[in-house]
């Protein structure tokens, strides 16, 4: 426990010692049923050790919400205990994480088995439809007392902000409402003339969900990690705008926010803004990097990047309109943008929000040749080119946006202090070439 902070520590020995409390009396009740808890808990620690062997499998929390309405709650509790001892740690200290979600699951299933009680309690056994409410009133115990218990810890050890454990709690209620159905269905049928072996049925097709819920966040996981390498890779290649595409990202889901997407559309548009500028990576380094100002025939070069990042992503199929943003986020709405002029509604929307994003990052961040303008003047100089560069309805949003989350951009520069007391390297007089004022800040 040396790795974790005294209060955490403080609150680990807390949770422990109530949760001996409450499995106590089903230690000291010669009346506990002990073949229907060794069952329950030989069940859920079977359950834990498969999601141990293939993780993100996720939790078989209907096991315990059955045990809160079959058992009395000391004994419910009690079914808990071997499972989160021999389950996953992710991270150490390992032996503390696991006694610590030991004693959590305790006091959630003690939890559980007494709210019933609340609404008439639970027929022994079980029957459907009247044990309906019940079961629901069970799950949501359940639910607010594990993301109490961890977000209690969580700030403890890492001192977030309360907000964490509201978030935690409104991700958490489907899913638990639907252990909670689950669990009812394994009491009534565990009750039931066909025993035991036809409860445990259910829990096949939860396992099932939870390996294609499981694959499925894989996946998504792969897409971030592509998504980052290729990012890296144009970090790495254009020193000068390092974190710019995450910034632009944010920026772009901050407008689709406000324009009302939600969801895979929403995370498609943050990866388009992220993905905005991975042409660059077939740009020649030396002209990214020239000292001097461009030529027109290396400015048509680097004009090539948006054809460049399209033909990269062409066949990653999960950035769906995402694509249409790297190609078109030059293109400007009076037809005098690039590669091919589009004007209007011509401009996909994708890319009318990266655009935006876009040239607002580039204005607001700090390089080595210029400093960063006010968000104020930024947002001027956006509205100022609104229907002639920008979609003005997507300018207003952004303003909208803004005014409801702030923005706190970061240095971008490859070495802020390389150039004391504001000094202007001439290597960098690029950012001058000729272009409207947007373009000033970010000619390409």
């Amino acid at each position: 426990m040396r790795a974790l902070p005294p209060t955490a520590r403080a609150c680990v020995l807390c949770a422990v010692l109530c949760a001996v409390g409450c499995v106590l009396p089903a230690l000291t009740d010669p009346a506990t049923p002990w073949a229907a808890v060794a069952l329950l808990a030989a069940v859920y620690a079977g359950c834990e050790l498969l999601a141990r062997r293939s993780p993100g499998t996720g939790s078989f929390f209907a096991v315990l919400l059955a045990a809160a309405l079959l058992l009395p709650p000391a004994a419910a509790a009690l079914t808990a205990v071997p499972g989160a001892l021999l389950g996953a740690a992710e991270h150490p200290p390992y032996g503390v994480r696991r006694v610590w979600h030991a004693a959590q699951l305790v006091l959630a299933v003690r939890a559980a088995a007494e709210v019933p009680a609340l609404f008439g309690g639970v027929r022994r056994p079980p029957d459907f439809p009247y044990a309906l409410l019940p079961a629901l009133a069970a799950a949501l115990g359940l639910c607010l007392a594990l993301t109490a218990l961890d977000g209690v810890v969580r700030a403890a050890a890492e001192r977030l902000p309360a907000r964490t454990v509201r978030d935690a709690l409104v991700r958490s209620l489907a899913p638990h409402t639907v252990h909670g159905l689950a669990g009812l269905m394994m009491a009534v049928l565990w009750r039931s003339p066909f025993g035991p072996p036809a409860a445990l049925v259910v829990l096949l097709p939860m396992y099932i969900s939870s390996w294609v819920f499981a694959q499925y966040h894989r996946e998504r996981a792969a897409h971030r990690a592509t998504i980052r390498a290729l990012v890296q890779a144009v970090d790495i290649k254009d020193q000068y705008t390092r974190g710019h595409s995450e910034r632009v990202g944010r920026a772009s889901a901050m407008i689709a926010g406000e324009l009302g997407m939600a969801g895979d559309r929403l995370e498609a548009l943050r990866f388009a803004g992220i993905l905005h500028d991975v042409g660059k990576l077939g740009v020649p380094t030396r002209l990214l990097r020239k000292d001097g100002p461009l030529t027109p025939d290396e400015r048509r070069v680097i004009e090539l990047h948006p054809e460049y990042g399209h033909e990269m992503v062409r066949g990653i199929g999960f950035l769906g309109e995402a694509r249409a943003a790297i190609l078109h986020h030059h293109e400007r709405l009076d037809g005098s943008g690039y590669p091919y002029g589009l004007s209007g509604q011509q401009i996909p929307e994708f890319a009318r929000v990266v655009a935006i994003a876009d040239a607002f990052d580039a204005m607001t961040s700090t390089r080595s040749y210029r400093r960063a303008r006010p968000v104020d003047a930024a947002l001027r100089e956006l509205l100022r080119c609104a229907g002639t560069q920008f979609d003005p309805l997507m300018v207003e949003a952004f303003v909208r946006a803004l005014a409801r989350h702030g923005w706190h951009p970061a240095v971008t520069a490859d070495e802020p202090d390389a150039h004391p007391h504001g000094a202007v390297p001439p290597a960098r007089a690029r950012a001058a070439a000729p272009g409207p004022p947007a373009d000033l800040e970010h000619p390409a």
